[in-house]
């Protein structure tokens, strides 16, 4: 069984931490293909830790010992975003007081990653290509080819087959890129992940100078059932944010469930509850005795239909005080076969 030690080591050896199947296989392939100067596509959702599969890719490869560039193609567009990338001479474009090396001769024998790809214009996917075909870059005001040797992973949360569909990529530039794929997976396709997730996020936490805090099992429990969709940057944000602000040393179920409330009321994206809520916040209304033994379902079903007939079946109130959301009550009452002349 893994524990927090053993995450944290990981994480300091470059590779993503979790438990799960497919965190497992992950590890696995980036030990595979990190001795190769093979291109790598890095596709999935934000959030799901496309720049730390890159970021274990070089550190596991021959090139570990020199710069690891990250660009945002997002960031800049145009001249700017060229000369990011490729440099330029002195007095290329107004403002050019001195030449740049750009990103690709910065990371010369090294790794450069190219975040969010899919963003970038058609005009600079050309010179991309011509990048990646022949290894020499041409700053920008200049006409000579520079060599350079360096090794290129990108990143996308769009479909990018169906973006060469629709004209908005070049479909030679995404054959170069996708020599080697990493599809990502969201948080909530892999809810094993959470609990070493989480004792590693803490442990980080406390390593950085935040208080050194723990959480119950109640809250750990909780964490697990929630959707989290901005997945671990959502989840790690939240933690801080839990480490920070709460006063005890331990972060109960009941802190936990009141910050969520108040980031959804601030605004943030909404995290609901997926599944069976965690065993500090079931209550049970009903009698349990030797002549007739319930089941969770039943006494969920039964304190269901209670707070229902308590808030005069509004859905939003009865929401409210189970500590769920809408959504998910509708999903219990359908579950339940719960019959209600109203749900508002």
């Amino acid at each position: 069984m893994a524990t927090v030690v053993d995450e944290v080591r990981r994480q300091r050896e470059g590779l993503i931490c979790g438990v799960s199947d497919w965190t497992l296989r992950l590890r696995e392939q980036v030990k595979r293909f990190a001795p190769y100067n093979s291109s790598v596509l890095i596709s999935g959702p934000s959030g799901t830790g496309k720049e730390l599969i890159a970021r274990s890719l070089h550190a596991h490869s021959l090139r570990a010992a020199n710069r690891f560039l990250a660009v945002d193609c997002a960031s800049v567009t145009g001249e700017l975003m060229a000369s990011q990338l490729f440099g330029h001479l002195e007095g290329a474009f107004t403002g050019a007081s001195r030449a740049s090396l750009g990103c690709f001769r910065a990371a010369h024998q090294g790794t450069i990653f190219l975040d969010e790809i899919g963003e970038m214009e058609l005009s600079l996917q050309a010179k991309l290509l011509r990048v990646l075909q022949e290894r020499v870059v041409v700053p920008v005001g200049g006409h000579d080819g520079i060599p350079v040797d360096v090794r290129v992973i990108a990143a996308t949360n769009r479909d990018l087959e169906a973006e060469v569909s629709a004209g908005r990529f070049r479909e030679d530039l995404f054959y170069r890129l996708n020599v080697v794929c990493f599809p990502t997976k969201s948080l909530a396709d892999r809810r094993e992940d959470i609990v070493p997730l989480v004792g590693v996020f803490l442990e980080q936490f406390a390593q950085d100078g935040m208080p050194n805090k723990k959480m119950t099992p109640g809250a750990i429990e909780f964490l697990e059932v929630c959707s989290w969709p901005g997945n671990v940057r959502q989840l790690k944000n939240f933690l801080e944010q839990a480490v920070v602000g709460c006063d005890d040393p331990m972060i109960s179920l009941q802190y936990v469930r009141s910050l969520l409330e108040t980031r959804v009321g601030a605004g943030s994206r909404p995290i609901e509850v997926e599944s069976q809520q965690p065993s500090e916040a079931i209550v049970s209304p009903v009698h349990l005795d030797d002549r007739e033994w319930n089941t969770l379902d039943d006494i969920e079903r039964q304190h269901i239909l209670q707070t229902l007939e308590h808030t005069f079946y509004n859905r939003s109130a009865a929401a409210r005080l189970l500590g769920i959301s809408r959504q998910a009550l509708l999903r219990k009452v359908v579950k339940h076969g719960i019959e209600a002349p109203s749900l508002a």
